[in-house]
């Protein structure tokens, strides 16, 4: 089904209608783990994201929360932020935040505010990127020995509807360098194995909240089945699409019709 939704509505894809936010939340609150898309550089996205966070908290307290954003080799500096042992600017140095990424802080500020002020364990789900780079221009082989540290114990290629989704992004970006498919598909599902692989090592008896680019989310065959292959654990999948897009709701188990890019609002409770 493809259909397009006003602004700050939340679609079901189960009932294919809208919903309000306080009913989204009690079907939330019944899962182990919570995956919700963004784009890096919308703010009302990371503004949803800190209205379930908010609202999932308050409901469970025993509350994980695993970004895509920083790779493995941060994890030391997350847990120093979430125990308050570290003040922003110490945090933006130490996870070199400016020279990995090119937007503002302020983007993520709150969420990661929040995080900090009731001390709420945070994964780095990524790998460094320069493993993933090196595997896209050469494959596997390619990688240095002390690359293999961060390799997923199994990697998965053989879904064939993720293939051709990730195809499709492949033929519409012409990457220096990265001209063969066979490695740049290794890369991307190296990447997304990786992203699981911590989700469920690190989620235990608690409820997971998952951040991650809406890529690594739409149809469920990048990171969530991934996941469930390794952790068999209830889940569900929210995707911020901006308004005026067609809806497909078949990407998600919901959709959030969010503002675009530069303006920032979420949808209001009951």
């Amino acid at each position: 089904m493809s259909e397009s939704f006003p602004e700050n509505t939340i679609i079901s894809s189960e009932r294919k209608s809208p919903i309000s936010f306080d009913t989204l939340m009690k079907d939330l609150e019944t899962m182990r783990i919570v995956f919700v898309g963004e784009h890096h550089n919308n703010p009302a996205h990371h503004d949803f994201q800190l209205k379930i966070l908010t609202a999932l908290y308050e409901k469970n307290p025993q509350l994980t929360v695993g970004m895509e954003i920083f790779d493995q080799t941060y994890q030391p500096i997350l847990d120093q932020w979430s125990a308050g042992a570290l003040d922003r600017q110490a945090f933006i140095e130490k996870v070199h935040w400016y020279a990995n990424w090119k937007f503002d802080f302020e983007l993520y500020g709150k969420l990661l505010d929040f995080i900090k002020n009731n001390q709420i364990p945070i994964v780095a789900l990524n790998i460094p990127s320069r493993v993933t780079a090196r595997i896209a221009v050469g494959g596997i082989d390619n990688l240095f020995p002390s690359d293999s540290q961060f390799l997923p114990q199994s990697i998965d290629l053989s879904n064939s509807d993720h293939r051709t989704y990730i195809e499709k992004i492949f033929s519409h970006h012409n990457i220096k360098g990265r001209d063969n498919f066979e490695y740049f598909y290794s890369a991307q599902c190296v990447w997304e194995d990786v992203m699981a692989e911590s989700i469920s090592k690190h989620i235990d008896n608690s409820v997971m909240l998952v951040f991650t680019g809406n890529g690594h989310l739409v149809r469920k065959f990048g990171i969530p089945d991934r996941v469930f292959k390794r952790a068999k654990l209830p889940y569900r999948t929210i995707l911020p699409y901006p308004a005026g897009r067609q809806t497909e709701l078949k990407d998600a188990d919901y959709i959030w019709v969010s503002p675009l890019s530069g303006r920032s609002s979420v949808p209001a409770a009951d």
